[in-house]
């Protein structure tokens, strides 16, 4: 809708950019605010959260990276762009999940209580997220004749001047309603691994649904897109966490 959210001088600010800042800052709030609550270690929150965020962007660069394989055999040049544009969602998460894992296993902390901890702020951060592609155009959805479509007019992504499924929109207030449920669920005493796999369930099914709406190419596997391949196997490990 609006890439550039203002410029200051010579200095341009990007929706997604600022958003997606403001994603990651709201869960490191959040997950404070809990774990101050429920003795967790500040000091250990940051920790995980630096080392989180490096893993996700790293992750989130890969697995663009692989998912536009095929482009990259045709034209080995394509890796100049690929560096410097491109993110997978998904490819942020197991990154920054497997960053936090390692960073627990080194310090001996408990990771699966950590991670439920953790997991309604992230569902948050991903609300906002996709606010950021509703700015950029990115993540996009099919053309449809409904009235709930939307038009871009000036994205540099999403096909300018068709309507489309709002799956932005759509992604987003989903992640605050796993949000909120997670916050529920969580008040209670649960069993560790318990809190988070709901969280990956809840994700994993709601984003092999919303793949179904998308406009955008994502890579596939066989049938199924990249990211519905891979929600297959995180609710299958979600499972096992909720069995625990």
């Amino acid at each position: 809708m609006h890439p550039i959210l203002f410029k200051i001088g010579p200095v341009t600010i990007y929706t997604y950019g600022f958003l997606m800042a403001v994603a990651i800052l709201s869960a490191i709030l959040i997950t404070v605010k809990r774990g101050e609550k429920r003795g967790f270690s500040k000091d250990s929150i940051y920790d995980i959260a630096f080392y989180g965020i490096i893993g996700g962007i790293v992750g989130a660069k890969l697995l663009y990276i692989i998912a536009e394989a095929p482009t990259l055999f045709k034209n080995p040049k394509a890796i100049i762009y690929m560096l410097t544009s491109g993110f997978v969602v998904y490819g942020a998460l197991i990154g920054g999940v497997l960053a936090a894992y390692i960073y627990c296993k080194v310090k001996g902390l408990n990771f699966i209580r950590y991670f439920d901890l953790t997991a309604p702020a992230i569902a948050f951060a991903q609300g906002i997220g996709r606010i950021g592609c509703l700015g950029a155009g990115c993540c996009y959805g099919r053309e449809t004749n409904s009235i709930f479509g939307i038009v871009f007019k000036i994205s540099p992504f999403a096909p300018n001047g068709v309507k489309l499924i709002p799956t932005q929109i759509i992604s987003s207030i989903g992640n605050f309603a796993f949000f909120l449920i997670l916050i529920w669920f969580a008040k209670k005493e649960r069993k560790d691994g318990q809190v988070a796999g709901l969280y990956m369930i809840l994700y994993s099914v709601g984003r092999f649904i919303i793949e179904f709406f998308r406009g955008d190419f994502r890579g596939n596997v066989g049938m199924l897109s990249t990211s519905q391949f891979i929600s297959i196997i995180i609710f299958i490990i979600a499972i096992k966490f909720l069995k625990k």
